[in-house]
């Protein structure tokens, strides 16, 4: 097996093993800690431009299939794990050696996860090359220092669809031992793609929608025209205030139609309020986020993938914050109730992770309905 190096921007060097392609690549190290998931991860566009490190020691145990892709092919540039594992599940068509081999994806396993990942939650989440070249090691941190950061950089509008289309289809029956759900399609949803997840179609139709997905550029003249009951606003990557002209045209739908957002449609969101955003340290990545409902005092388990945050004293006077990060205390959801709007910054289609938020899609479609937000 070829060896590989990942060098951080700011001089740290880590040696191991390559798999998956060979050569080399740049992008944001940033890490998750779920157990599972990894496919679905890998295939989230929200990592776009990063090199995921996965910090459970195991990687590659169920294998990859074509139900667990979040979208058509890999947006994350490149995978760091502790041991890469060979599959051991019925429903693996594919080892994840080769299919990151097929997609062109980097991958190094063999260096210590651990001393990574607590590296990134001291110094925080930076830019890195990893490299299977024969290439020293200070090169490769130079190349680290000169790339572009994530900040001011719209992901979103590159990673978005390039033209409209319909989506009908709910979750699929994995295990192939029920008949399909029949779903009544009450309610027209416009969902803006700033980088869909596609487990978020499909729980919008579970709840009885009729989803017409459109670019992330398409103007709210442009959506409402479309006579939807809804507009979902779905998450992606960068940063949210680098989104072209995305907070006016949200500023432009608010009143006039329901609204939900999740992740960069809830920063985007809150942008759209006349609120701030900020790049955070290391940002939240993984299935056990709690967030606690401040209306209710739940605590939610959650799953998560964000690099930036909402300011909350940004939002005072123009939105009521609605849950917290109960790690750090940032905001992880707001809601204008006589706008009709609510939004979360975490992932209630938990894919991967806990299904504890998944209420929030019927709490859309009640919107929809005519029940109001709580005050």
């Amino acid at each position: 097996m070829k060896s590989a190096q990942l060098a951080l921007a700011d001089g740290t060097i880590f040696e191991g093993r390559s798999f998956g392609a060979i050569g080399e690549t740049v992008g944001e190290v940033v890490f998750n800690t779920s157990m599972f998931g990894y496919q679905e991860i890998l295939t989230d566009p929200s990592y776009v431009g990063q090199i995921v490190t996965m910090a459970y020691p195991h990687i590659g145990n169920v294998g990859t299939n074509a139900e667990d892709q979040e979208s058509a092919r890999p947006h994350a540039v490149g995978l760091v794990v502790r041991e890469m594992s060979e599959p051991a599940n019925w429903r693996s068509t594919e080892t994840l050696d080769a299919y990151l081999a097929r997609w062109k994806v980097n991958g190094i396993e063999g260096l210590d996860t651990r001393k990574l990942v607590r590296h990134l939650r001291t110094h925080g989440s930076q830019l890195g090359v990893l490299s299977t070249e024969s290439v020293s090691a200070a090169a490769l941190v130079e190349r680290a220092k000169k790339a572009p950061g994530m900040e001011g950089q719209d992901l979103a509008t590159g990673i978005s669809t390039r033209a409209a289309y319909e989506w009908t289809k709910g979750t699929p029956d994995v295990l192939g031992d029920g008949p399909p759900k029949r779903r009544e399609q009450r309610f027209h949803v416009v969902a803006v793609d700033y980088g869909l997840k596609r487990a978020m179609l499909q729980f919008l139709v579970d709840v009885g929608c009729r989803v017409t997905v459109v670019p992330a550029w398409t103007s709210a003249a442009e959506v409402l025209a479309k006579k939807p009951d809804g507009v979902f606003l779905t998450n992606g990557p960068g940063d949210p205030a680098a989104v072209k002209g995305a907070d006016k045209t949200v500023a432009a739908l608010l009143g006039k139609v329901p609204v939900f957002g999740i992740c960069l449609g809830h920063q985007i969101l809150a942008l759209a309020l006349g609120g701030r955003t900020y790049k955070m340290k290391f940002g939240h990545r993984g299935a056990n986020q709690p967030v606690k409902d401040l209306g209710t005092g739940k605590v939610e388990i959650t799953s998560q993938n964000h690099g930036f945050a909402v300011d909350e004293k940004s939002l005072a006077g123009k939105a009521r914050v609605t849950h917290l990060n109960l790690n750090d205390g940032t905001v992880e959801g707001l809601a204008v109730p006589e706008a009709r709007a609510f939004s979360v910054q975490y992932h209630p289609e938990a894919s991967p992770g806990p299904h504890d938020a998944r209420y929030l899609f019927a709490r859309f479609a009640d919107l929809m309905a005519g029940v109001p937000l709580a005050p």
